[in-house]
């Protein structure tokens, strides 16, 4: 699918794996609406940016919010590509010092990391099924799971979980919505040099890269933007779940 004159929606689009994925797809050609919450940075990047980029202020697990951010991207354009980037981390043990994992924290990363993007996906799919086809297809969704999903380490419980659900729901959507003609990929990223990692100790996080079989550092976002701009234009990518890891397999800690 091509990408210059399509609107796209960009969740966590403010920062990190999502700002660079933002300044892609607008390179690409594309208007460009970042959902953040509203303490976020996007309406700074989005006017730093200036034409073609636009800022829907929401939480992503709520229904309605999330559904006037895509009222705001239709209002543009034709929603033809969504990017899902907006999720929370989490670390705890099951069983730690201070008692069992709270509940209320296992529950909150799900909620914003499996079902909020799922109702970004939901909704979005819905406007997308409205607009016309081009080609062969009306549009294309990527997700961003993590490679906790397959190698979650000792801590991760709840951030694997939800990331896992991500790839576990890739592929019955993807076949659900390719009736209609839009695809749906996931994107399971390893060691990113993103804010995301700024809360560890610099000597854990110097040490990461040894890690990395090839190329043995962190990855840059713009490697991220890269694969997503090629999940969106090789139609022939569909209900994938891609590892962008250089080959890292995590240890158990």
């Amino acid at each position: 699918m091509d990408i210059p004159g399509c609107v796209a929606l960009v969740t966590g689009g403010s920062s990190g794996l999502g700002l660079a994925t933002v300044r892609k797809l607008h390179r690409e050609g594309a208007h460009v609406v970042i959902v953040g919450r509203p303490s976020s940075r996007g309406k700074a990047v989005a006017d730093q940016l200036g034409d073609r980029a636009s800022f829907a202020a929401a939480d992503i697990t709520d229904e309605d919010q999330v559904a006037a951010a895509v009222d705001v991207a239709a209002d543009v354009g034709p929603l033809r590509i969504v990017v899902n980037c907006a999720g929370v981390g989490s670390a705890a043990r099951v069983v730690g010092k201070r008692g069992p994992f709270p509940l209320e924290e296992f529950a909150k990363v799900v909620e914003v990391n499996l079902i909020g993007t799922f109702n970004v996906l939901r909704l979005s799919a819905e406007q997308m099924v409205q607009e016309d086809l081009v080609g062969e297809e009306r549009g294309a969704i990527v997700n961003t799971a993590s490679i906790a999903a397959f190698d979650g380490q000792v801590g991760q419980a709840a951030y694997g979980a939800s990331k896992g659900g991500l790839v576990a729901m890739t592929l019955p959507v993807a076949r659900e919505l390719s009736r209609h003609r839009i695809r749906v990929n996931t994107i399971a990223p390893g060691l990113f040099d993103t804010p995301f990692l700024d809360g560890l100790p610099p000597a854990v996080r110097s040490a990461l890269p040894a890690n990395v079989p090839h190329p043995s550092r962190l990855g840059r976002p713009e490697e991220f933007a890269e694969l997503v701009t090629h999940l969106i234009r090789n139609s022939m990518l569909n209900g994938e779940t891609v590892r962008l890891d250089g080959a890292l397999r995590m240890p158990d800690r």
